[in-house]
C-alpha cells in the first residue's frame, strides 16, 4: 500500500499532464542531479543513481492535471524556469519524493513508495556510479553526507537552483516539512560552506556514469549453491562411498583468489617492489619501471594495505575510473610502488603493474569515498614517462616528476614568445600546483592552454594535461619524422587538444603539411593535421585544421576517429573547407600533403597538392585526390 503525498499548497493555476512532462524532458538532467544530491548518501552510489531516476520519472501528475505550486518572485540566474509552472511542479516532485526516501521507517505505518528499493529502471549484473571528482568535491561531498535531508535539500536549492532564503523555506514547505524545520534545514546548509559552483560537477551527474561489474565470483558461487543444493541428495551416497576425498568440484583449478599464493603475495605490503633511487641512472630502461618509492608515507603499512585491498576488491563506495581500454582488475602480482603520501587534505598511493599506473586516494579522515583510477602505460617512452598526476583541486592539477627530471616549467602554448614559468618542486618531486586546461568549464572560450615542461640531462619535453592520469607528450612534424614539440608548433592549434579529453591518449602530434595563397589576394592560410594516438593503438583521433591569414586559432576543417591519415602508417592527408574572400566570394579551399600529386573538386582538376575553385555556398561538392603511384587519396572526414 503506497502512502498519498501530501497536496501542494497555494498553486494558482493548473498544470495539465502534457506540460509537466515537456519540462520534465527539457530538464531531466538537473532534476536527477537535484534528486542525486538530496538523497541519503547511506543508499550507497549504484542506489542512489537508479533511485534519482526513479523519482524524476515519477514526477508527472497522476491525472491529466495538477495544482502548480506556490508561485516564486524572480531568482538570480535561473532566468528560463521562474515563470514555467511545469518545471516548479516537477521539481517539487522529486524533491519531495527524495526527502521521504531519507525519512526513518515507521512501524506503525506503511512505507512510501520513495522509502523502497526503485522497481524502475532497473540494471543486472553492473554497478552504476557518477565520474570521479577532485579532492574538493569529495570534501564536499562528506560535507553533504552529514546534513539532514532538509539541509541537504536547502544547500541544493540554494546552489544548483540560485534560490535566496525565502524561496528556499516556500519550496520546502511545499515540500512536506514544517515551518521550523526548513529554518533550521537553511541554518545548517548556510553552515557548510558555499561552494555552490561544485554542484555541477561530474561526481554528482547521475546522467554521466561508470559501469562495473557486480561480485562476479558472489554471482558464480549463488548459481553453483542452488544447482549444487537440488543435486546434494543424488550424489550423497555415491560419494560417501568413494575413498579419500572424493570428487573436486573445480577439478585441478587453484583456489579461490584470496587464498591463492600469489594473490596473497600481490595484497602483502612487504612484497610490493621497491626501486632503489638510482637505480635509473644505470638502467637500460627509462621509464617507470626505475622510478623509486617517493612520499612521507611509503612505510605506512596499514595504508598499502588498504590501498592493495581496495584495489584487488573495490567496494560500492569506491569512486573507480580507468582510461578507455585499460582493464580495472586486480593486480597480476606484487606491484611497484611509485608514491605514497600526503597532498591537499588525502592520502595518495601510487603503484604500477608494468601495465598500468593505479592511483589510490582516500581522505586524510577516515576511508569513505576513496577514489580508484587505472590508466594504462604499457610501452611508454622515456618522453611518456616523465610525469604523473597526482591531484587535482580548484581547477589546479599537481604531478608528481620523474627522477630524471632537473627542472619543471609551466608554458602557454597560446602565447609561444612568453617566457616559461618556473615551477618549484618538493624533494620527492611533486610540483606546485597550476591551472590544468583539462579542468576548464565546458563552453568557456580557450584563451590559454597550459602544458608542462619537463627538462632533464638533454632535452626539454612538454606534455598536457587531457584528464588522465599521464600527460599526453607534445611531439610536432611529419608522422615518419617526428621531433619533440616547441610552442611555437602548438600555438595555433593548442586549443584543437580539448577533443581529445579522456580518450586514452599517450601522445599528440601537430604537423603542418602545407601553405596555400587564397584567391584574390587575400594572403597565405596553412593546413594542421594533429593526432592524438591511444595507449591501446586503436581509435587515434585525427584533426584538420585550417589557419586563415591574421586568424590565432585555427578551424576544424575534418576531423575522423580510427582513420590511417596524416599517422605513420599512412602519412598523407587531404583535407577541403568553404572559405569566403573579403571580396565575398565562396570558394572551396583544398590541401594535401606532399604526397598528393592531383586534387579534384566541383569539375576542377588540378595538379599538385593545392586547389581553390569558385562554388556556391550550399553546394555540394565531392573532393578526391590522388597520389603518386595513382593512389587514389578521400578527404578526412
Amino acid at each position: 500500500m503506497q502512502q498519498s503525498s501530501p497536496p501542494l499548497d497555494g498553486g494558482a493555476g493548473v498544470i495539465d499532464v502534457e506540460q509537466a512532462e515537456a519540462a520534465l524532458v527539457e530538464h531531466y538532467p538537473r532534476l536527477v542531479r537535484l534528486a542525486y544530491l538530496v538523497l541519503p548518501p547511506g543508499l550507497g552510489r549504484n542506489r542512489r543513481v537508479l533511485t534519482a531516476h526513479s523519482l524524476t520519472q515519477r514526477a508527472l501528475p497522476r491525472g491529466r492535471t495538477a495544482t502548480a505550486p506556490p508561485a516564486l518572485p524572480a531568482q538570480r540566474g535561473t532566468a528560463p524556469r521562474t515563470g514555467d509552472p511545469g518545471y516548479a511542479y516537477v521539481r517539487l516532485r522529486v524533491l519531495r519524493s527524495a526527502l521521504d526516501a531519507g525519512r526513518p521507517l515507521r512501524r506503525a505505518a506503511w512505507p512510501r513508495r520513495a522509502q523502497l528499493p526503485p522497481l524502475l529502471p532497473q540494471v543486472w549484473g553492473l554497478r552504476l556510479f557518477p565520474k570521479s571528482g577532485g579532492a574538493d568535491e569529495l570534501a564536499l561531498d562528506q560535507r553533504l553526507s552529514a546534513l539532514s535531508g532538509p539541509a541537504r535539500a536547502a544547500y541544493v536549492l540554494r546552489g544548483l537552483e540560485h534560490l535566496d532564503g525565502s524561496a528556499v523555506r516556500t519550496v520546502l514547505t511545499a515540500a512536506g516539512c514544517a515551518d521550523e524545520e526548513a529554518a533550521a534545514a537553511l541554518s545548517e546548509a548556510d553552515a557548510a560552506g558555499a561552494q555552490y559552483d561544485l554542484l555541477l560537477s561530474p561526481e554528482f551527474d547521475p546522467c554521466s556514469l561508470h559501469a562495473r561489474p557486480t561480485d562476479l565470483m558472489r554471482r558464480r558461487q549463488h548459481a553453483k549453491a542452488a544447482l549444487a543444493g537440488a543435486a546434494a541428495l543424488l550424489v550423497c551416497g555415491a560419494l560417501l562411498g568413494l575413498p579419500g576425498e572424493g570428487w573436486s568440484p573445480d577439478g585441478a583449478a587453484a583456489p579461490p583468489y584470496a587464498r591463492n599464493p600469489a594473490g596473497q603475495a600481490a595484497l602483502n605490503p612487504a612484497s610490493l617492489t621497491r626501486v632503489a633511487p638510482a637505480a635509473w641512472q644505470s638502467s637500460a630502461r627509462t621509464d617507470f619501471s626505475v622510478w623509486p618509492a617517493r612520499g612521507s608515507l611509503t612505510g605506512d603499512s596499514a595504508l598499502l594495505r588498504r590501498a592493495l585491498a581496495v584495489w584487488a576488491r573495490p567496494g560500492e563506495s569506491v569512486q573507480v575510473s580507468a582510461t578507455p581500454g585499460t582493464p580495472a582488475g586486480a593486480p597480476p602480482g606484487p606491484a611497484q610502488l611509485l608514491y605514497a603520501g600526503e597532498l591537499d587534505q588525502a592520502r595518495i598511493v601510487l603503484f604500477y603493474d608494468g601495465l598500468r599506473i593505479v592511483r589510490y586516494a582516500e581522505p586524510q579522515q577516515g576511508t569513505s569515498g576513496a577514489a580508484l583510477d587505472f590508466a594504462r602505460v604499457d610501452g611508454a617512452s622515456a618522453a611518456q614517462s616523465g610525469a604523473v598526476v597526482l591531484d587535482r583541486s580548484d581547477g589546479n592539477v599537481r604531478y608528481l616528476t620523474a627522477p630524471w627530471v632537473v627542472r619543471a616549467a609551466v608554458r602557454d602554448l597560446l602565447a609561444p614568445s612568453a617566457a616559461a614559468r618556473p615551477l618549484s618542486r618538493t624533494k620527492d618531486g611533486v610540483t606546485a600546483p597550476f591551472p590544468s586546461p583539462a579542468l576548464a568549464p565546458a563552453g568557456r572560450p580557450c584563451t590559454g592552454w597550459n602544458a608542462l615542461a619537463l627538462t632533464d640531462a638533454t632535452h626539454t619535453r612538454y606534455a598536457t594535461d587531457l584528464g588522465e592520469l599521464v600527460p599526453a607528450h607534445l611531439t610536432a612534424g611529419p608522422p615518419a619524422a617526428q621531433r619533440e614539440a616547441k610552442p611555437a608548433d602548438w600555438a595555433a592549434t593548442a586549443c584543437s587538444l580539448a577533443a581529445a579529453r579522456s580518450h586514452g591518449v599517450g601522445a599528440v602530434n601537430s604537423w603542418e603539411y602545407a601553405r596555400q595563397r587564397l584567391p584574390e589576394s587575400n594572403g597565405t592560410a596553412r593546413w594542421v593535421c594533429t593526432r592524438a594516438e591511444t595507449w591501446r593503438g586503436g581509435g587515434p583521433r585525427t584533426l584538420a585544421l585550417f589557419l586563415a591569414p591574421g586568424a590565432r586559432s585555427a578551424a576544424v576543417a575534418a576531423k575522423s576517429q580510427g582513420a590511417p591519415a596524416c599517422g605513420k602508417r599512412v602519412p598523407r592527408v587531404l583535407a577541403g573547407v568553404r572559405w569566403k574572400s573579403r571580396g565575398g566570394n565562396w570558394y572551396l579551399i583544398a590541401a594535401g600533403s606532399e604526397e598528393v600529386t592531383s586534387v579534384r573538386a566541383a569539375g576542377s582538376t588540378v595538379s599538385g597538392n593545392l586547389l581553390a575553385v569558385r562554388v556556391a555556398r550550399s553546394a555540394a561538392v565531392e573532393l578526391s585526390g590522388v597520389a603518386a603511384g595513382g593512389i587514389a587519396v578521400s578527404p578526412l572526414r
